[in-house]
């Protein structure tokens, strides 16, 4: 069995036995009006798991106060707290002797978010990233890879959650070698587009699959660069595979659309785009989405997701544009098991996509704020009615 699909147990076998039992669920997107039961009691749990041991949300529990939940639904009454409130605020349910890792949201420019993960919130996600991996076949022991890493190189006292999670990508099948495209020089980190292109073909001639994580801004460039220099196509194995995440990360000028990317990876390096997906999470909601062949992030069994209207914060129905309201009760460091984040998505039912899986699934449409002064309700209305012109 693969370490990381190990079984795991939570800090309290008693106080939080549906979060483990939860959390054991093998199949990542298993639909059923039991799993469904078994969520909202995993949330009971976390409600009061946090409630007794956050201060912060002791308050805001007890303002609010909330009986068991009935129904999935019902987990739409519940408080959350909206991604911008942790880049000013550190909150959490554990002594700061039981943190065992620390790490921040990987923007460029602002104040990033702060996340302590205990023992069993680190593994609970990794163990979740491992399921996904080997329910669509990534798990491979017995197979060699070449890794090209669109992120930062790992360095001394380094906490961002993106280097972080493409380290962790790296264990599921053995490297033969690894490249870090954002190598650190002592003092920082900065791109080396000629270290890319080098590596990629070099790994053309050696013959292995490669598998390639990261920001998709640093692959698009390492591209450009293959054939400013006049590289010709290259021919990596039809099992190579492409996770992109994180974002454009201040280039957002050079940012060219998903089925463009994909068509210039098939055309340059011979990967068929259903090998090229995308993920998303961040350090403040830590489940993992992974697009599947089709191009669609369904929403795993261990969470939940409700989008809200930009102005009111209703729950709309599927199909209408608003924020994501992610709900996930499996961390025990911090009260984050219910979190309003600052993109725009829409949620769509798992029947539509046509892939197999049943579970809903949802399309970002990009960021929320875009202005250092204006709310997050203000750049959201602006940003659909753009969409709508």
């Amino acid at each position: 069995m693969n370490p990381h699909l190990a079984p795991l147990d939570v800090p309290d076998g008693h106080a939080l036995a549906a979060v483990q039992r939860l959390g054991d669920l093998t199949e990542p997107y298993l639909t059923s009006a039991a799993a469904d039961a078994l969520f909202t009691q995993a949330l009971d749990e976390a409600n009061a798991w946090h409630a007794q041991r956050s201060p912060f949300f002791g308050r805001l529990w007890q303002a609010r106060p909330r009986t068991a939940l009935d129904s999935v639904a019902d987990a739409a009454h519940l408080p959350y707290l909206h991604a911008n409130f942790l880049k000013q605020h550190e909150v959490l349910s554990i002594p700061r002797e039981d943190v065992v890792l620390h790490l921040t949201s990987s923007g460029t420019t602002g104040q990033r978010s702060q996340m302590f993960f205990d023992t069993w919130s680190i593994r609970a996600g990794q163990r979740m990233v491992a399921r996904i991996f080997d329910h669509y076949g990534w798990i491979t022991p017995d197979q060699r890879v070449n890794y090209l890493v669109f992120g930062y190189e790992p360095a001394p006292g380094a906490s961002r959650g993106t280097a972080f999670t493409t380290h962790y990508f790296c264990d599921f099948a053995p490297a033969e070698g690894v490249f870090h495209a954002l190598r650190h020089n002592g003092a920082d980190h900065a791109f080396d587009p000629f270290g890319c292109v080098d590596t990629l073909i070099r790994y053309a001639e050696e013959g292995l699959p490669v598998r390639m994580f990261g920001f998709p801004s640093f692959l698009y460039f390492t591209l450009e660069q293959l054939r400013a220099r006049g590289v010709p196509p290259l021919r990596l194995p039809a099992d190579s595979l492409v996770l992109l995440g994180g974002g454009w990360k201040g280039h957002a000028d050079r940012q060219i659309g998903k089925e463009e990317l994909h068509a210039l990876v098939e055309e340059q390096l011979g990967i068929p785009a259903d090998r090229v997906r995308d993920g998303y999470g961040s350090v403040e909601h830590s489940v993992p989405y992974t697009e599947c062949a089709r191009h669609r992030f369904h929403v795993p069994v261990w969470s939940r997701l409700f989008v809200r209207d930009v102005r009111t914060r209703q729950v709309l129905p599927y199909g209408e544009r608003g924020y994501p309201h992610f709900l996930a009760p499996h961390m025990t460091s911090a009260p984050v098991h219910s979190v309003l984040m600052g993109d725009l998505v829409s949620m769509y039912p798992g029947s539509e996509c046509g892939c197999g899986i049943d579970t809903p699934y949802f399309t970002v449409h990009g960021r929320a704020g875009t202005g250092k002064n204006r709310s997050c309700a203000v750049a959201a209305a602006e940003l659909m009615k753009g969409a709508a012109a």
